[in-house]
Formats: C-alpha cells, structure tokens, sequence
C-alpha cells in the first residue's frame, strides 16, 4: 500500500452504509415496503455517491493537484476540495457562471473556498465546451503540472466502476432500488451492481432529457457494454437543478417532521417526493419493496 491509499485507507468510511426500514403510510396503505440506504453516513465530509464516485479517482490521482467542474451549488465541489484538505492535495474547481467572480460567495462555494479550492470562474459557453481538448487544455496550462482531471459531477468509468459496491451491498434486499441523478454515474454503477430481478429507477434533478445516452455512454466506457436493468422518470426536477417549488419544500418539511430526518433539498428530497408519486399512481405492484439512496446530507 503506497502512502496515498494509506491515507484513503485512513477516513475510514463507514461501509456497508446502514439500511434502514421506514414506516410511512403513504406507501404501506399500496403494499409498499420503503427503505432507506443511508450514504449519507458514509463519511461526514464525503457523503453518499461523492465517496463512491471519487474514491478510484483519487486513488488514481495518487496525490496529484485535482482539477474538476461543477455549478454554484455543487456538491462535487464540496466534496472534491474536503477530499483535498483531508488528504493533503491540492484542487481547482471550474465553475459555471464567470459573473460570480466579483459576487460574494455563496455558502456552498466559501466551503471550497475554506477547504483550499482554487476556483475559476468561466463564462457559460466555455464550461458548456469543457471537454473540448483546446478548453480543457487550456485550463491545464493555468494548473500545476501533472494535474488529473475528474470531469462533472466525479462522472466517469472509474466513478462507474466504485458505484457498483452500492448495488452490490443492496443485492436481496429490495426490488427497485431509486436514486436522484445529476450526471448519471451513481446510476450506471448502482444498475451493474443489482442482482437478477432487480432493477434501478433514476429521478434526475435536472432538465433536458440527456441522461439517458449519458448514462449507456458511462457503462459503455466503464463495462463495454449495457449492465443491469434500470430506467429514468424525468417528471420530478422541480423546475431544474438547485430549483424548487412550494409544494416539494412542503414535502421535504413534512418528511423530516414524519422521520425526523433532515433531507437534503438539490436530491434527495425531490427522490422521495417523486417515490410518493409514483407509489400514489399504483407504479409499484403490492407487495414490491423500494430502497431509496440517500446520496447527501444538508450542507
């Protein structure tokens, strides 16, 4: 074991994350069982996918600064600086929006700040065309040598590949296991990993009906090829990443008073407001057993 994965071996993540029974009428009144994959108790600075996502990556990394992209409100942002500080590398974050340089920072990207990000703000159409090798090299040239880059949201074969344990770890104990997508990796790893007769539902929090290529392109890269049974329902963004509306507020209100559990509002609670749904339309035949993944925890 070299010296990075003995300090990756060191923030002991809490692995297999618990799965908890939870009671709710809304479901038992359908035949319904819901429960609660808690990834979010994983670690408390690298919760839920963040740390299944980057773990390989970082290892791969081995030390290396790290170089990455996300939105204002990102948590793989969050994520990836805390990871930085914990292990000692240094990261740069790439950020939407080159307005937001002259603004104060917002909760989510001082915590980058705090935890030792470098960010660079760009204007939108470039972020839009960071993939381009002359963008991406570019940003590169503005980075110290040797940087390796993760792409949005930590989404790629390696994310893929450290997702398939989620699977793995609900293998028996449900029949549709569901969980909020904003990139697609967490879900192409998570359907590898499910056993025969499972199957996995996507809720993406975000607009535009891409994810779906998305995610056959990570599995592809990751796997060669299709793995798993799962599907997308696109009806619960709540009008589009980091947006909501009353009634999914009201919702995620009323399900912390329910379980007392605080609900993470960019994911998790459109997730489970979108479970309610469905279980309300009759999508789950009685009987059928739903495991929701809990991918964060409020900032």
């Amino acid at each position: 074991m070299n010296a990075f994965d003995l300090a990756l071996s060191r923030l002991r993540p809490r692995l297999p994350s618990p799965l908890e029974p939870v009671e709710d009428e809304r479901f038992t009144r359908h035949g319904l069982r819901l429960l609660l994959k808690r990834d979010d108790l994983i670690h408390p600075d690298l919760p839920g996918n963040k740390w299944r996502k980057l773990a390989l990556n970082l290892r791969k990394a081995d030390g290396r600064p790290v170089l990455t992209f996300g939105g204002a409100y990102s948590n793989h942002l969050r994520a990836t600086a805390a990871a930085g500080r914990l292990l000692g590398f240094d990261t740069i974050g790439v950020v939407r929006g080159d307005e937001l340089a002259g603004r104060p920072l917002n909760p989510s990207l001082a915590r980058c700040a705090a935890d030792g990000m470098r960010l660079v703000f760009v204007d939108r159409s470039t972020y839009r065309a960071k993939t381009d090798p002359a963008v991406l090299a570019d940003l590169l040239d503005q980075s110290p040598p040797g940087t390796y880059v993760v792409p949005e949201g930590g989404s790629n074969s390696l994310a893929v590949q450290g997702c398939v344990a989620l699977g793995r770890e609900l293998r028996g104990a449900a029949d549709v296991v569901a969980v909020a997508c904003g990139t697609g990796g967490t879900l192409a790893g998570l359907a590898a990993g499910l056993g025969p007769g499972q199957r996995a539902l996507g809720v993406p929090v975000l607009k535009g009906g891409f994810l779906g290529e998305e995610i056959r392109t990570l599995q592809r890269a990751a796997f060669g090829g299709p793995r798993g049974e799962w599907s997308l329902d696109e009806r619960f963004h709540g009008g589009g990443y980091a947006r909501s509306t009353p009634a999914l507020d009201a919702f995620a209100q009323d399900f912390e008073a329910r379980h007392g559990l605080a609900i993470e509002r960019l994911y998790v609670a459109k997730l489970l407001h979108g479970l309610v749904a469905l279980a309300e339309e009759g999508a789950f035949a009685p009987g059928t057993t739903v495991a929701a993944v809990v991918t964060g925890a409020p900032s």
